[in-house]
């Protein structure tokens, strides 16, 4: 039997940071649908309080997800926390870049809110360790 699986990652602002990695992978933000949400307020399965406006979308407070755009890949899932990321990562992700300028991706992530951790070589191999905006780190 084979499986799919799904990213999850903890973050203090799930939608604000799924909108950084979706920026950051070339990927889409998972539409949230705003009648569902009205319904199962309606009907007592949440609330108010379960829900926040997001770029003008009602939404739900705890989550968000990205999604490849063509589908091919794991579904990522940010979800809210109320601690602050406090150690290292014991898993991450690695973002393949195949050709492209990674001193130009790595300029480009940090003004958009990364941290560069270190930079790491393995034979002819190189890479640059970040951090997001909420400090989970990934490599580039």
């Amino acid at each position: 039997m084979a499986f799919t699986v799904q990213l999850v990652v903890d973050s203090s602002d799930p939608h604000v940071l799924a909108d950084w990695w979706a920026e950051t992978l070339g990927w889409d933000v998972e539409h949230q649908d705003e009648t569902f949400i009205r319904a199962m307020i309606e009907q007592g399965h949440a609330a108010e309080a379960d829900t926040r406006i997001h770029h003008g979308n009602l939404v739900w407070r705890e989550g968000a997800a990205i999604n490849p755009a063509d589908g091919a890949g794991p579904r990522m899932y940010f979800q809210q926390v109320p601690e602050p990321k406090s150690v290292k990562n014991r898993l991450h992700v690695d973002v393949r870049i195949g050709d492209e300028d990674a001193a130009a991706i790595r300029d480009a992530l940090v003004a958009r809110g990364a941290t560069v951790l270190h930079e790491g070589r393995q034979g002819p191999h190189t890479w640059v360790t970040m951090a997001d905006p909420e400090g989970n780190e990934f490599c580039v």
